[in-house]
C-alpha cells in the first residue's frame, strides 16, 4: 500500500512539473513574440521616419532646384531660380558693394562692372571681401554686355539697370535670368531707392533679408537730421555746389532731377544748380559756377579731384580762385565707403551724417559720425568694423575716380 501511494506520489510530482514546465515554456514564448513585434514596429517606424527624412530632403531639393516669379524695377515678371550661386551685375555701379554686405561676402560676385571694380579696389570693400578683385570685368564696359563673355561667367542671375532696356532684351535671347534695377524711379532718393534695392534682394535671398533694418535705420537718420535744420532761415541755408565729374575737358553738377538735389533738401541745403532741369548729371561752365558762387562744394568719388585742386588751380585751365568756397576752403571730398557714397548704397545713412556735419558743423558738432558707422555697419548688417576701417571712410583715395577721366 505504502508502495502504491509513493508511486502514485511521484506521478503526481512528474505531471506538476512537466506542468510548470510547460506553463514557462508558454510564458518564454509569449515574451519572445511581444520581443520580436516590437523589434518589427520600431523597424517599421524607423524605415517611416526614414522615409519621412527622405521626403523632406526630396522637397527640399525639389524647391532648391525650381524657380519662381519676381517683379523686377522695369516691372518684368523673371522666371529666377531659388538656388542662386552666381551673380552678375552688368551696369548698376553700386550694387555689387550693397550684395557683398547683404550676404557678408562676395563670393556669389562672378562679374561686375570695370567702374565698381574700381571703386572696390580702392576702398573699405575689397579689404573686407577679397574675393570681389576675382570676379570678371571682360563681358561689359559698363553700358553693354558681351553676351558671349557673360555666358562664359555661367551666371544664375543677372542685374542690369532698368534704363538701359536693350540689355534685358539680350539676357532674355540668350536665356539668362535678366533682373532691371532702376536708380532713378524714386525720382533720386538715395534712401527710397536704396529700400527698393535690398526690398528685392530680399525676395531673391529671403533667409538674409534685411528690408526693414535698411529701412527703419536710414530713416531715423533722415528724420533726425531734417528735424535739426528745419527752423533755418533761407540766409542760414549752404549754398552747395556738386562737383560730380571733373576733368580738363568738362565739369559735370547736379541740377533738379539727379542724386545731389536731394542730398541738398536731406541737409537743408540749398542746390546752387537746381534750376538745371535735365535728367542726371549736367555740364556746366566756370562762367556759371561764377554766377552762383556757391559757399560749399562737394566733391564725388567720380573723379579724381580733391580739394587742393580746386584752392590750387591744378586741374585744366580753370580758375576757381573768386569762388567764396574756395576763397574760405570749404571744399570737400565726399566719403567712399562700400561704393562712391554720391549715390544710393549701404552707406547712404552714414553719408547723410557726414553731409550735415560737414555743411553745418556747429548744429551737428554732437555726433560722432565714426562711432555711428561702427555701430551702423554691426547693428543692421552684422559686420565689425574696426575704428581705422571706419575712419578710412572720410578720407578716400583719388584713384576710384580714375574711370571716369
Amino acid at each position: 500500500m505504502k508502495k502504491t501511494l509513493s508511486f502514485v506520489t511521484a506521478l503526481l510530482m512528474i505531471a506538476s512539473l512537466a506542468g510548470c514546465g510547460n506553463s514557462s515554456g508558454t510564458a518564454s514564448s509569449s515574451s519572445a513574440e511581444s520581443v520580436e513585434s516590437s523589434a518589427s514596429s520600431e523597424e517599421v517606424s524607423a524605415e517611416s521616419s526614414e522615409a519621412e527624412v527622405e521626403s523632406s530632403a526630396s522637397s527640399e531639393e525639389t524647391a532648391a532646384e525650381g524657380t519662381h516669379i519676381v517683379v523686377d524695377h522695369a516691372g518684368n515678371e523673371v522666371e529666377v531660380p531659388y538656388d542662386i550661386e552666381r551673380i552678375a551685375v552688368a551696369d548698376i555701379y553700386p550694387l555689387p558693394s550693397v550684395l557683398s554686405i547683404f550676404f557678408d561676402s562676395a563670393e556669389k560676385l562672378v562679374g561686375i562692372a570695370p567702374a565698381s571694380m574700381t571703386a572696390a579696389q580702392n576702398s573699405l570693400l575689397s579689404e573686407l571681401y577679397p574675393e570681389i578683385l576675382n570676379a570678371s570685368t571682360d563681358f561689359t564696359d559698363g553700358s553693354t554686355v558681351n553676351i558671349e563673355e557673360l555666358i562664359k561667367l555661367d551666371p544664375d542671375v543677372v542685374f542690369y539697370g532698368a534704363s538701359n532696356p536693350e540689355v534685358g532684351e539680350q539676357l532674355k535671347n540668350a536665356g539668362l535670368p535678366g533682373i532691371a534695377i532702376s536708380v532713378n524711379k524714386w525720382n533720386y532718393n538715395a534712401i527710397e531707392t536704396l529700400d527698393n534695392w535690398i526690398s528685392l534682394i530680399g525676395e531673391l535671398f529671403p533667409e538674409n533679408d534685411k528690408t526693414d533694418l535698411v529701412s527703419n535705420y536710414s530713416n531715423e537718420v533722415y528724420d533726425e537730421v531734417q528735424s535739426r535744420v528745419a527752423d533755418m532761415t533761407d540766409e542760414e541755408r549752404a549754398r552747395v555746389f556738386f562737383l560730380f565729374q571733373y576733368s580738363d575737358a568738362a565739369i559735370a553738377t547736379s541740377g533738379e532731377h539727379f542724386f545731389g538735389q536731394w542730398w541738398a533738401d536731406a541737409i537743408g541745403a540749398v542746390n546752387v544748380a537746381k534750376e538745371l532741369s535735365n535728367d542726371n548729371s549736367s555740364k556746366v561752365t566756370m562762367e556759371q559756377i561764377y554766377g552762383w558762387n556757391p559757399d560749399t562744394i562737394l566733391i564725388t568719388n567720380f573723379n579724381k579731384a580733391k580739394p587742393e585742386d580746386l584752392y590750387n588751380n591744378t586741374i585744366g585751365s580753370y580758375d576757381w580762385s573768386e569762388i567764396d568756397a574756395v576763397k574760405n576752403q570749404n571744399c570737400y571730398k565726399m566719403p567712399l565707403g562700400m561704393y562712391r557714397s554720391y549715390t544710393p548704397g549701404v552707406d547712404t545713412p552714414i553719408t547723410l551724417y557726414w553731409l550735415a556735419q560737414t555743411v553745418y558743423p556747429d548744429l551737428f558738432s554732437d555726433i560722432d559720425v565714426t562711432e555711428e558707422t561702427i555701430n551702423y555697419y554691426k547693428e543692421v548688417f552684422g559686420v565689425e568694423l574696426t575704428e581705422e576701417q571706419a575712419e578710412s571712410i572720410f578720407t578716400p583715395v583719388t584713384a576710384a575716380g580714375a574711370v571716369f577721366d
